[in-house]
């Protein structure tokens, strides 16, 4: 089932390990390659110093049916897993390193997720 997805998320919201953090401006679903390459962009800008945390876990399978399936014949196989997110989530965040190099390593970061996202710190 897909689920509703009604309001703002309350938790989850806050900074509650780095500095800085990356948040949700919309309502979505975040896959995992998504997350992943996200991670990847975070970790290759700040050259691995610091830290990072990811906030979220895709743990929704999403089904799809193989192309040119006629209709019936049961529920597609798992095609991905996915991340449903309420605006207000917290999604990453970085510690340990300056405001300049967490501010361009989330900017590249939210280029590479499927909702409006924005940069926060923790004061």
């Amino acid at each position: 089932m897909r689920g509703s997805m009604k309001g703002n998320d309350t938790r989850g919201t806050k900074i509650s390990f780095g500095e800085f953090g990356l948040q949700t401006l919309q309502m979505g679903w975040i896959s995992s390659r998504q997350i992943e390459a996200a991670r990847r962009a975070i970790s290759h800008y700040t050259d691995r110093r610091g830290i990072t945390y990811i906030r979220i876990f895709p743990d929704k399978p999403v089904t799809k049916k193989p192309a040119e399936v006629r209709m019936g014949g049961g529920k597609g196989d798992i095609a991905e897993y996915v991340a449903p997110v309420k605006p207000g989530r917290m999604l990453f965040e970085i510690g340990g390193v300056t405001k300049e190099i967490a501010f361009e390593a989330l900017r590249l970061a939210s280029h590479k997720m499927s909702v409006k996202t924005r940069i926060v710190a923790k004061n």
